[in-house]
């Protein structure tokens, strides 16, 4: 109707002026526009939950409403009916939870275990986040579980899950029942126990019954060994290097420490007991490792075990973790080193001659090399004196100590010398070690500086042998150089005196009285000779020895 109006009124306005002016006034004329198009609003189907509206009068579609349901839960999250413990997170109130934007709400049913053993249904509710994991749950009753359980999950609206009622399906008629989680086993009653306790010991007491049986008879059958073997190998593993690797490394949990017997700059000394029988077990410090390494390694050489020489059982270092021990177990002698004995034991010449000549057996044993398939090295002990000599119960001594040794490789011409910080004893050197001039390089050096030693302690020994028709005559226990030098000398004070002016220990006269003792006297004026080339070797020393040694005891005296 207002169109009408507006066209009438125009047309009275064309009816004056010019005619090209009615001409432009015609053309704008609303008269000639075509009529608007009805705008009607058409009826709205009822669409489905979550869907939007969108007007169809323009091109650029935009939706009816701003927000649905679907957009509320994408960016606010909805609220969900939270029940039981696992499900309701802390601070929960009136038993809800929300989720987070594009979360799920969820109800489930389960069987599970009363108190009581028996099975009842148990229900949940609660919220999953909107992420893989929260969707994989919902799908969850999908996959069979040990215990049958349902969930159901929504996302339309709050508090959505309060409708869900989620069942457990029921078993087919045929189908075997599932089975119950297995109650916790109740003790073994009292005599079931004293009934399996009373069949081991059984077992056990036929077991070494049986074992003792097989061990009487081949006892028997076994052909009696001679009993200096038997002495020597008794506990070893046929090598001459005590016992076999894999039993030394339990010795040391065996071993039960009873004294100790002794202490010097390496560690200590201490009786103990193992398999009910006494040992010896030096106890090195931890700053002697090298030392405790070469002397077991020296010890396990092949063929090395002599009756004078000290009997090797077992190595082994053992610690807490706060401190550290490394043991060295060999064979217990009663009597102790030389160097103690001398001091109170008075020696006669039988006596003297055969702990001489087990000395120098020993050493010979030492500087001797073998041949053969499984040989023995040559070895010098570099360490030579009355304390690393130890008096054995049968009036022999056994030479200790291989903390210092050096081994000779006769395959590779070369000299085998541990890496070692620790010296030999100042009083007991040889000139030329004093001297520094002594040829690393060559085996028989080492060889020769252990004879010069060798020469001092036997004029150790025989100051302590009684001479004279009754055995009136004796000197006082005294150490090489002890009117020259002060107890523990320097490498100056030895060196001035072995040195520089060549001084040696007195021989008294008495000893010449005395054939046995003036062969040891002689002996020992070529084993300190300044002249390395010039002393005597050991086994020249022991040929010496022996003519004296296996002669009756009445020529002796």
């Amino acid at each position: 109707m207002w169109r009408l109006q507006r066209c009438i009124v125009h047309a009275r306005r064309e009816g004056g002026g010019a005619p090209a002016q009615r001409d432009a006034a015609r053309t704008h004329s609303p008269c000639n526009r075509p009529p608007d198009r009805p705008r009607t609003i058409e009826r709205v189907k009822r669409l489905p939950v979550g869907a939007k509206l969108y007007l169809n009068d323009s091109t650029n579609a935009r939706p009816l409403f701003p927000r649905t349901l679907t957009d509320m839960r994408l960016s606010r999250g909805i609220v969900c009916e939270c029940a039981g413990a696992s499900a309701c997170p802390d601070g929960s109130a009136n038993g809800t939870c929300t989720t987070q934007p594009g979360g799920y709400c969820f109800a489930t049913v389960e069987e599970v275990l009363d108190d009581a053993g028996r099975l009842d249904l148990e229900r949940t509710a609660g919220c999953l986040p909107p992420d893989e994991s929260g969707f994989m749950q919902c799908k969850s009753s999908q996959v069979p579980h040990q215990h049958p359980k349902v969930i159901e999950c929504c996302s339309e609206a709050d508090l959505c899950n309060r409708r869900l009622r989620p069942q457990l399906a029921e078993p087919p008629p045929d189908a075997p029942p599932a089975p119950r989680p297995a109650a916790p086993a109740a003790p073994p009653a009292p005599t079931l126990l004293v009934a399996i306790a009373l069949c081991v010991a059984l077992v056990a007491f036929i077991a070494a019954f049986l074992l003792l049986f097989r061990r009487r008879r081949r006892g028997c059958k076994r052909p009696p060994s001679p009993p200096a073997v038997s002495q020597h190998t008794e506990i070893t593993s046929g090598s001459g290097s005590g016992l076999p690797l894999l039993v030394q490394r339990t010795v040391a949990k065996q071993i039960q420490m009873v004294e100790s017997i002794g202490k010097g700059r390496y560690g200590e000394v201490w009786l103990a007991r193992w398999r009910g029988e006494k040992v010896a077990v030096k106890v090195f410090f931890t700053t002697e490792e090298a030392s405790w390494f070469r002397e077991t390694e020296i010890y396990q050489t092949v063929l090395m075990r002599h009756e004078n020489i000290l009997g090797f059982i077992a190595a082994d270092i053992k610690g807490t973790g706060s401190w550290t021990q490394m043991l060295l177990i060999t064979d217990y002698h009663e009597n102790g080193s030389l160097h103690d004995y001398l001091q109170t034991v008075v020696l006669d010449t039988h006596s003297l001659l055969t702990m001489a000549y087990s000395i120098v057996s020993g050493l010979a044993h030492l500087h001797m090399d073998i041949f053969g398939t499984k040989g023995k090295p040559a070895i010098a002990h570099r360490d030579i004196k009355s304390k690393n000599i130890l008096v054995k119960r049968n009036g022999q001594c056994a030479i200790a100590d291989f903390g210092l040794a050096v081994r000779y490789v006769a395959e590779r011409n070369e000299v085998d010398i541990a890496p070692n910080t620790r010296v030999g004893t100042r009083r007991y050197m040889a000139p030329e070690v004093l001297d520094e001039k002594l040829d690393v390089g060559n085996f028989e050096a080492f060889k020769m500086a252990d004879m010069y030693s060798l020469g001092l302690v036997l004029w150790e020994m025989c100051r302590r042998c009684a001479t004279g028709d009754k055995a009136q005559y004796v000197d006082a226990y005294v150490l090489p150089y002890y009117e020259h030098v002060p107890p523990d000398p320097s490498f100056e004070d030895m060196h001035a005196i072995v040195v520089e002016k060549g001084i040696r220990p007195i021989i008294p006269s008495r000893w010449l009285a005395s054939e046995p003792l003036a062969a040891l006297s002689a002996a020992m004026a070529e084993c300190w000779h300044a002249n390395p080339p010039v002393r005597l070797t050991a086994l020249r020393v022991k040929k010496t020895l022996a003519k004296f040694h296996n002669e009756p005891v009445a020529k002796l005296v």
